[in-house]
């Protein structure tokens, strides 16, 4: 019960963060070099996330076979979602036009996403409370990109303010579910049960920062500071994470 309070508790974070993201995306659109900074600082943290808290755990049991079938698992996870998504065109090249074809794709694609961050902030705290606040907070930054674009993007397609507002707020609370669907089945798991979900959340914290915060940051011409920010972000997780 008390793995289930702390991942209602601090869930809190991301979720404020989506909400937030969002209201200010409804009234002012972000520009491309600022969402490009965010995501290349979120990447560098949530890098540092799988390097300096779910890495380490794997090792500890030393389970090569849940290793290679929890990150089998992740990986066709991501591209088969990618795939579904694909099949009637990206879903960067739909969240960057003008005009949205099909508004209820881009929250399909987006709700699927956020219950996948959900289900890996449960993951985290499957691992032990310390991992799964510092994935909260790698995650937050994340959720915070992806309102900001979300909003926008309903923005542009012709919802009014109230409606991006109501869709934010609906994905946000997508996201308490998925964390309690991943901490609820997944607390007191141990040896081999525990390395596949380990390994399975660093597969899809890898895919997230290099098929999606980078490859959409990389959209705009890329330049010395921005780049830095990922590193800031790598940096700044780490530090933290010393400190705790």
């Amino acid at each position: 019960m008390s793995t289930l309070t702390s991942i209602l508790t601090f869930s809190a974070i991301p979720v404020a963060a989506t909400i937030l993201g969002g209201l200010a995306a409804s009234f002012r659109t972000p520009s491309p070099q600022l969402r490009s900074a965010v995501q290349h600082f979120a990447a560098g943290v949530v890098f540092a996330a799988v390097a300096t808290e779910l890495i380490p755990e794997i090792r500890k049991d030393h389970e090569p076979l849940g290793l290679i079938v929890g990150f089998v698992i992740g990986v066709i996870v991501m591209l088969g979602i990618r795939w579904f998504f694909e099949r009637g065109g990206s879903i960067e090249e739909t969240s960057s036009q003008t005009e949205l074809d099909n508004p209820s794709s881009l929250i399909a694609a987006v709700g699927i996403d956020v219950l996948i961050d959900g289900i890996l902030i449960g993951v985290g705290f499957a691992a032990g409370e310390r991992a799964g606040v510092l994935l909260t907070i790698a995650l937050t930054l994340e959720l915070l990109f992806l309102a900001l674009s979300t909003a926008a993007s309903l923005a542009k397609s012709g919802f009014n303010r109230t409606r991006v507002f109501g869709t934010v707020v609906a994905i946000a609370g997508i996201l308490v579910v998925g964390a309690l669907i991943g901490g609820g089945l997944l607390s007191g798991l141990k040896g081999f049960g525990l390395e596949v979900v380990l390994s399975f959340g660093v597969a899809a914290l890898l895919y997230l920062v290099t098929e999606e915060l980078l490859t959409e940051a990389h959209e705009v011409p890329e330049t010395p500071w921005l780049t830095a920010m990922f590193f800031v972000g790598f940096l700044s997780l780490f530090l933290l994470e010393m400190l705790i």
